[in-house]
């Protein structure tokens, strides 16, 4: 199969991506039969990206931002979690926040915050881990990450347009660790700031959630004020998973540099520190993924595109990473 793709020469975007998804199939192989690679040679051949290197002075000058806007005694994190946590959804009213036209669960021991199972004919089980406690701004992020306009979506529209109207089979199933995953997950946080532009996200929080919640609407601004200021720290997940990964840092070490850069708290570090160990380079897919889909999404706005279409026409046109830089140039 490689070699007939490869004999097709210049490849077409579906050739291109049946390359790229091959590729990583045969990487998976090799990797259960015991070969191994480093964190980048590992991203690039499942995911056809590699996340940045990274200088931690850059991390470290956002926890000074940080500390200013929340001075005050005990570690810079856990008075970060303090607060977030002072706006944790009650479990009573969860079913209220999170209500949704999906078949919704709330779960336990689980490696990540949430999942979306796609069940195929636009069905989707959307999972909320509640191991931890679930902030309310989680609602909203879950709520367009796993739903609209993020992976139910995105799974709705290839099984339409690429599977039911082309026929195009290889897409009637999703392997998880393969190039699919990049877009997948961009384009679910991404779309968090597209349906929730500027301060539109905070304003439906502090007057919707907030009071579904039973929470104080007077903390709305300041949990804005960080989120914007944690987002400055995401790709320390990235920096974390490459040093533990690669045997540069022990699982102590990493759990210790989560909840210093990452702003956790030890028992969500450790959850982060899980989720590395099971799903390994996928991490870059949330934070790379989200950087690739906003540039791509911007260039076309820049030269007149609404932004709307752009992000549907990319959710209905797999590509891989490598092939975004340049598609819209």
């Amino acid at each position: 199969m490689q070699k007939r793709l490869a004999g097709l020469g210049e490849p077409d975007a579906r050739a291109l991506m049946l390359q790229k998804q091959l590729m990583a199939a045969l990487t998976r192989i090799r990797m259960a039969r015991g070969e191994t690679y480093s964190f980048d040679e590992e991203t690039k051949l499942l995911y056809d990206a590699v996340a940045p290197a990274y200088n931690l002075k850059t991390f470290d000058a956002a926890l000074a931002e940080v500390e200013a806007l929340l001075p005050g005694e005990g570690p810079l994190n856990e008075r970060v979690e303090t607060f977030r946590n002072s706006l944790a959804i009650s479990k009573d009213r969860m079913l209220d926040v999170f209500n949704e036209s999906f078949t919704l669960e709330f779960v336990t021991d689980k490696p990540w915050s949430g999942y979306n199972w796609y069940q195929g004919d636009y069905e989707s089980l959307i999972q909320i881990n509640t191991d931890l406690p679930i902030v309310i701004d989680r609602a909203v992020d879950l709520g367009c990450h796993e739903g609209y306009p993020g992976h139910h979506t995105w799974h709705s529209l290839i099984d339409r347009e690429k599977v039911k109207t082309k026929g195009w089979m290889e897409y009637s199933v999703y392997p998880l660790f393969s190039p699919m995953s990049i877009i997948a997950e961009g384009s679910g946080n991404y779309g968090i700031e597209l349906a929730f532009p500027g301060d539109e996200k905070i304003a439906f929080e502090r007057d919707v959630l907030f009071p579904l919640a039973g929470l104080d609407p007077e903390k709305a601004e300041l949990l804005d004020a960080l989120n914007k200021l944690r987002r400055k720290l995401s790709h320390a997940d990235n920096y974390a998973a490459r040093e533990y990964l690669d045997g540069n840092m022990s699982r102590d070490e990493a759990v210790d540099f989560l909840q210093r850069y990452t702003l956790a708290s030890r028992e969500r570090a450790e959850q982060r520190v899980r989720f590395i160990e099971t799903y390994r380079g996928y991490v870059i897919n949330y934070n790379v993924g989200r950087d690739l889909v906003a540039d791509y999404v911007a260039r076309a706005e820049t030269a007149g595109e609404d932004p709307w279409d752009t992000f549907g026409a990319l959710l209905q046109t797999p590509r891989p990473a490598s092939a975004l830089t340049t598609a819209n140039e």
